[in-house]
């Protein structure tokens, strides 16, 4: 049980993604960032399944078949691409809706500051980048959510700091959708 290694690293990620955030202009989604890490099953679960380069929630995956923490997480934090999944009224099926914008912004500051934060001294700005490339095609994501991340973090990966978060301010305040 790693508590102290785990909340550490937890509160280092929450602190960079609020940073971030604050940058984009999301001042209120900055501030209650991933709280849900710090409820009792999101804790206890990670400080047991805590190894410092990746999520935990992966560990508890190949122990139990599945992730306590993951389920709860991703069913009350909209910056997952995965709780924006409902049923079509006329299909009867689970899909994937788009993502409303600040929270897709939320998404790539999260993703920027998991780079960071389980990367270490490796960190390069394609890193998030190259982690969506992996992931794109097997977690569920609207198809234009999925082209609007894309580009987004293309553009992270291309600019730097100041004209990207520049850019995703007014990005956010901008009222027509993507």
């Amino acid at each position: 049980m790693h508590i102290i290694k785990h909340f550490n690293t937890i509160t280092k990620h929450k602190l960079l993604v609020m940073k971030l955030c604050f940058k984009a202009g999301l001042i209120k989604q900055g501030l209650l960032h991933d709280l849900s890490k710090y409820s009792f099953i999101e804790f206890f679960n990670g400080a047991k399944y805590y190894q410092g380069t990746y999520s935990p929630n992966y560990n508890e995956r190949k122990a139990k078949g599945y992730s306590e923490a993951w389920m709860h997480h991703k069913g009350r934090n909209k910056h997952h691409t995965e709780y924006w999944v409902d049923v079509n009224p006329i299909s009867n099926t689970y899909e994937a809706v788009k993502m409303p914008k600040k929270y897709l912004v939320e998404s790539i500051c999260d993703r920027i500051a998991a780079t960071i934060i389980y990367n270490k001294n490796n960190n390069q700005r394609d890193g998030a980048l190259n982690y969506f490339y992996k992931e794109k095609d097997y977690i569920p994501m609207h198809e234009k959510t999925k082209e609007e991340m894309e580009r987004l973090l293309i553009l992270y990966r291309d600019s730097n700091d100041k004209e990207f978060f520049k850019y995703l301010k007014k990005y956010t305040k901008e009222k027509k959708e993507y």
